[in-house]
């Protein structure tokens, strides 16, 4: 019996990492096709979209396949209930990837400002939501509590950079009122980024869970509420 839950756990923990790999890949070409206007590329986001759906569902399935074949106990059950958890915002992030390809899709192949990326430090921000996501993955495959423990801090960048952009973003509007909407639109991508860091840091708690037994949820320890929570802003 031992084996066979080995077995089962390995083969879950690799569902989780290849699904976590296809989410990093998919945030990483979204932002990379807002920088640069890059149709195809945000185009190719979209398709695998699907791609992303369907690794949720077959992870979920094999879960809750393990939990009721094998009923684990301690650490096994941790580790279980966290992966559904973790699944669940990977595909959140997988959403908020998509969105940010279809904003790059309606860019129609026009580039945005230069001044403007860098007023806003959008470039920044994408950096900081990839850099958390591939930690996060590091954490998990290490079992490392200290790494994942890193991620809560290196989240008030992520909200920094999406305080600062509204202004960033309202001051380029004033000065070219033409791009007023595309200035409201382009908001839509620092909120969604915002929001994937806000469910990386959900991962770290998983994480930190699975690994110490401690529950970091509501405790003030983890992941510190968001901006858009506070101000009633829609959560993307």
């Amino acid at each position: 019996m031992v084996k066979f839950v080995d077995e089962e756990l390995l083969r879950i923990r690799k569902e989780v990492l290849d699904m976590w790999t296809l989410v990093y890949e998919q945030l990483k070409n979204a932002c990379e096709a807002v920088a640069t206007a890059d149709r195809e590329k945000a185009w190719d986001v979209v398709i695998r979209e699907k791609r992303v759906n369907a690794s949720e569902l077959k992870l979920d399935c094999d879960v809750e396949d393990f939990l009721v074949l094998y009923t684990p106990v301690a650490i096994d059950m941790r580790f279980a209930l966290a992966m559904l958890k973790i699944n669940s915002d990977l595909e959140r992030i997988g959403d908020f990837a998509e969105n940010i390809a279809r904003f790059a899709i309606g860019l129609d192949g026009e580039r945005i400002d230069q001044e403007l990326l860098e007023a806003t430090r959008l470039r920044e921000m994408a950096d900081g939501v990839l850099d958390m996501l591939l930690t996060a993955r590091l954490a998990l495959e290490k079992e490392d509590l200290a790494m994942a423990n890193t991620l809560f801090e290196k989240d008030n960048l992520i909200d920094e950079i999406n305080r600062d952009s509204t202004a960033a973003l309202a001051h380029y509007a004033c000065e070219h009122p033409d791009k007023t909407a595309f200035c409201i639109d382009l908001r839509g991508v620092f909120l969604r980024m915002e929001r994937a860091g806000d469910h990386i840091t959900n991962l770290a708690e998983e994480i930190v869970f699975y690994i110490d037994a401690e529950v970091l949820k509501h405790s003030g320890k983890g992941a510190p509420e968001s901006e858009d929570d506070k101000n009633g802003e829609p959560q993307c």
